[in-house]
């Protein structure tokens, strides 16, 4: 019976330090990434150019995102596929460039990127930078639409800028639900 329990601790053991183990390697990974994509986000302010932070990357920086009274700061990658969606917010295709005319979407994740959304206001302001400037944007509206609807995607006459995640934040399960948050130039 002895040697049973102690079989059975040895294998939580090291079954527990496995899991450490890939869980730090995760994290130094994100670190990197963190790193890199900034480098390339840099590149781009210099020059407007499009600069994957690593050799096989389908995707670049293309603007940062700061919510100032959060104290929030994101770097957001071209596209909105789930690949680039695991290293930050993403612009959707198909709607304005970022501080482009019309209506630019950037997707996050609720439990990471943008998990912030949930404490945004009306009034909030929202600041986007890309190459060729800075855009600051008032918090107009929030609203929980479904999924398949594209009205929030629809594009404007005007500039606007809509900031879009799954509801509800600290759901465990897939949501057929969207946060939306609708900003205008402030």
């Amino acid at each position: 019976m002895r040697r049973i329990v102690l079989t059975c601790a040895l294998a939580l053991v090291s079954a527990g330090s496995v899991l450490l183990t890939e869980q730090g390697w995760l994290a130094a990974k994100a670190r990197v990434a963190e790193v890199l994509i900034g480098r390339s986000f840099a590149k781009h302010l210099s020059d407007g150019g499009a600069h994957p932070p690593w050799g096989w990357a389908d995707m670049h920086p293309v603007a940062r995102l700061e919510v100032p009274r959060l104290g929030v700061r994101r770097t957001v990658l071209r596209g909105g596929t789930g690949a680039t969606l695991a290293f930050g917010p993403g612009h959707l295709h198909g709607t304005a460039p970022p501080n482009g005319d019309g209506n630019c979407a950037i997707a996050g994740h609720r439990d990471s990127w943008f998990a912030f959304l949930e404490e945004l206001r009306p009034g909030d302001r929202i600041v986007l930078t890309t190459h060729s400037g800075t855009v600051a944007y008032a918090v107009r509206d929030v609203v929980v639409a479904d999924r398949r609807d594209g009205a929030f995607l629809a594009p404007t006459g005007q500039a606007r800028l809509t900031l879009i995640t799954c509801y509800p934040f600290g759901g465990l399960r897939r949501s057929d639900l969207r946060y939306v948050v609708i900003c205008v130039p402030a």
